[in-house]
C-alpha cells in the first residue's frame, strides 16, 4: 500500500498543537529522558515506541475508565485507546524531529457487531513512511517496531469489509478527535468509536 500525506509540507509532520503538545513540559521531560539513553534517531523512536507500547497500558486491557486525548494528558495519566497512544507516541517523536503522522484502519469492532477506527501511527525514515502500531501488546497481539515490513497489531481483513486507509494526517482527524473529548468514559467511548473516516 502507497502512503500519502494529506500535507504536502513534511514540516506539518513535525507540528505541535493542542492534541500533539510536543511543547508541553512532560512530553519535553520524557523525550529528553528516552533520548539520553540512545545514540541516534532510529534507536529513540525505537524507545519512544516500546515506552508507549509498554509502559502506557491500553485503557480497554487494563480496564480503565478513564478517557485521554491530549498526549501530555497520556503520558500524565498512563492510559488511553490506541487513538491517545498514537498522539502520545506522535509527540514524542515530533519532539525529536522525526517526521510522524497519525494513520488509521478500519477494523471489526471487538464485539464483532460492527467496525470501528484504530488508530497507528507513520515515522518517516530512508525517504520513506513506515507505520508502527503503539496499542499495547496482549494474547494474540504482537506489534512491533519494523522499518522492515510491517509489524502492526492487527492486518486488516479485506473479506471482513475491514481495511487500511493510505492517508497519512499531520493532525487527528476531527471525527476521532470528538469521540475521544465528548467521552464522559471509556465504555461510552467504546461504543461512539467512529466506524468510517
Amino acid at each position: 500500500m502507497q502512503l500519502i500525506q494529506q500535507n504536502p509540507d513534511l514540516s506539518a509532520y513535525l507540528a505541535a498543537d493542542e492534541v500533539i503538545d510536543h511543547q508541553h513540559p512532560l512530553v519535553r521531560e520524557t523525550a529528553a529522558r528516552l533520548a539520553g539513553q540512545v545514540t541516534d534517531s532510529y534507536t529513540y523512536a525505537r524507545a519512544a515506541y516500546e515506552f508507549v507500547r509498554d509502559a502506557i497500558p491500553h485503557s480497554a486491557d487494563s480496564g480503565d475508565p478513564r478517557v485521554t486525548w491530549r498526549a501530555s494528558d497520556v503520558l500524565e495519566q498512563r492510559t488511553g485507546i490506541c487513538h491517545a497512544k498514537s498522539h502520545a507516541l506522535t509527540a514524542l517523536l515530533r519532539a525529536e524531529d522525526i517526521p510522524t503522522a497519525l494513520c488509521y484502519q478500519r477494523l471489526t469492532h471487538d464485539a464483532g457487531t460492527g467496525h470501528c477506527l484504530h488508530g497507528l501511527v507513520a515515522v518517516r525514515f530512508r525517504g520513506a513512511w513506515h507505520r508502527q502500531d503503539p496499542r499495547g501488546n496482549k494474547p494474540g497481539v504482537d506489534a512491533r517496531f519494523s522499518l522492515d515490513g510491517e509489524r502492526l497489531a492487527f492486518m486488516a481483513d479485506v473479506e471482513s469489509s475491514e481495511m487500511d486507509y493510505p492517508v497519512l494526517f499531520d493532525v487527528p482527524h476531527p471525527a476521532v478527535l470528538r469521540a475521544l473529548q465528548d467521552a464522559p468514559d471509556r465504555p461510552y467511548l467504546w461504543e461512539h468509536l467512529p466506524d468510517t473516516l
